[in-house]
């Protein structure tokens, strides 16, 4: 057996705590396999980025986004076996992984290899009470400062994007980083690191540990050589790191869960809103923090939208994601597909109507879940108010617009929410009503440059384009006499 090996220092190094399988979703096969790290070694990596964060945080701008240049190329000229690591780590499909895995990544590192200012004049102010009594004119100067060592905790749903969305802004600002990903597909990161370290990353400035113990991410967020956790996981997760970071005062940056709302209102173009919401079933087979999975219409339209949502997901071809024309692929292991299928059940328990799946696809292998939709819901439901993170959508009807909008902020998560309206004016007066991070009118659509984050338990801080320059910097006031 031939197993990965932990990048710590520059240095590829043999776990201490051997290997594990790493299982492709859609044939329960074998990867490949993966190391498991020791505390101590993560400790290690920490200290390698610590004594490296002094040489790299003083490198020039140009010099940082030459190396972010140079690894958006070589990830670029890895396609296709980059593509089909992801597409077997996580049963994406395969245009899903070419596109939105490891094109998306390509795309962050080529975007954070532009150099920004770093730098602001601040306008003179006079100072009445200056030096000696008399007053000054006082100048001052903004400076944007990297943050140190920065724990890069990542999300199994995309293991290209969402670590590339962390470590090039956060390489871009003079950090340095440790990358601890998520336990289910974890080669594809160290194939990231592969990348970095050819387009010249210095040792200690990148490394890669991975395991599934508890103590592994523990110590990589406990570490006092760390500055700050950026972390991509569950609420419940993210709430037990905030804690550990709070005792050290260590920066954070939180994308947690949601449980996003779609308001569809009478004069909706439904077709739109069907195609939109339907996402939820076919991008990530639903394991997707931003998927419209609570859907909230007015009775005007709810007949003809749950009648339309339910064929577009019966339409759906549910399968092996090698295939041309498959749209769903499994979702991560059997263990989460017992978990969604648990809530379809409970949708059914707590009166909920299952109108398009509900029952496992007849493949012998894989772990696969039918698109499902849940008509007739309450906004009390568990099946409405708790992330499911699979292809299964809760519709519920609402009469007048406070109440459709008073319903979409009953909940403890506020990361995107979603209006359909042909009233634009309308549409922006709820956007702006509505506690989330981000809301798209008509659109599930995103705008990469726009600020991504959560209100509430959705998570703590922005990033994303240049907000993500902001989350991996302090800012610091230099203040003088003019």
């Amino acid at each position: 057996m031939k197993g990965e090996r932990l990048f710590i220092g520059g240095q590829w190094v043999e776990p201490d705590g051997g290997h594990y399988p790493v299982t492709d979703p859609a044939t329960e096969e074998t990867v490949g396999w993966a190391p498991e790290a020791s505390p101590e070694q993560v400790g290690a990596a920490c200290a390698a980025a610590r004594e490296a964060f002094g040489t790299w945080s003083r490198t020039s701008p140009e010099e940082r986004a030459a190396v972010l240049g140079r690894a958006a190329d070589i990830i670029r000229s890895r396609m296709d076996p980059y593509t089909e690591l992801a597409r077997a780590e996580t049963g994406a499909t395969t245009g899903t992984a070419r596109a939105m895995q490891v094109g998306v990544a390509t795309a962050r590192f080529r975007r954070y290899a532009h150099v920004e200012p770093a730098e602001w004049a601040i306008p003179p102010q006079i100072n009445e009470a200056g030096p000696m009594g008399r007053a000054a004119v006082m100048g001052a100067l903004a400076v944007r400062q990297p943050v140190g060592v920065v724990t890069c905790i990542t999300s199994y749903n995309n293991p290209w994007a969402n670590p590339a969305g962390k470590v090039a802004p956060a390489l871009a600002m003079g950090n340095t980083v440790v990358v601890k990903p998520a336990p289910q597909d974890p080669l594809s990161v160290y194939r990231m690191a592969e990348a970095l370290e050819a387009a010249g990353a210095p040792p200690g400035v990148v490394n890669v540990v991975s395991g599934r113990a508890t103590d592994v991410g523990e110590a990589a967020v406990a570490s006092p050589d760390v500055d700050m956790v950026s972390f991509t996981g569950s609420t419940a997760v993210g709430l037990r790191i905030a804690e550990v970071c709070g005792r050290d005062m260590k920066r954070q940056l939180m994308e947690l869960g949601g449980k996003g709302a779609a308001l569809v209102f009478d004069d909706a173009d439904v077709g739109s809103a069907v195609a939109g919401i339907g996402t939820t079933f076919s991008f990530y087979s639903g394991q997707i923090c931003t998927a419209p999975t609570r859907v909230l219409v007015q009775r005007g339209v709810y007949e003809r939208l749950v009648e339309q949502l339910a064929g577009y997901a019966g339409r759906l071809k549910v399968g092996d994601p090698r295939e041309a024309d498959t749209v769903v692929g499994p979702v991560i292991s059997g263990e989460h597909r017992a978990r969604v299928e648990s809530y379809t059940e409970l949708g059914r328990k707590e009166g909920a109507s299952v109108v398009a799946g509900g029952e496992r696809p007849p493949l012998e292998r894989g772990f696969y879940v039918c698109p499902t939709l849940l008509a007739d819901c309450t906004n009390d439901m568990r099946v409405a108010r708790e992330e499911i993170f699979g292809p299964v959508v809760a519709v519920i009807p609402f009469d007048e617009e406070d109440e459709g909008v008073t319903l979409a902020n009953d909940s403890e998560y506020g990361l995107i929410d979603y209006v359909w309206s042909a009233d634009v004016a309308r549409a922006f007066r709820v956007a702006r009503q509505l506690r989330a991070g981000g809301v798209g009118i008509n659109t599930v659509g995103r705008n990469m440059e726009a600020p991504f984050g959560g209100f509430k338990k959705s998570g703590v801080g922005r990033d994303v384009g240049s907000y993500a320059l902001h989350a991996y910097s302090e800012v610091q006031a230099i203040v003088w006499p003019g």
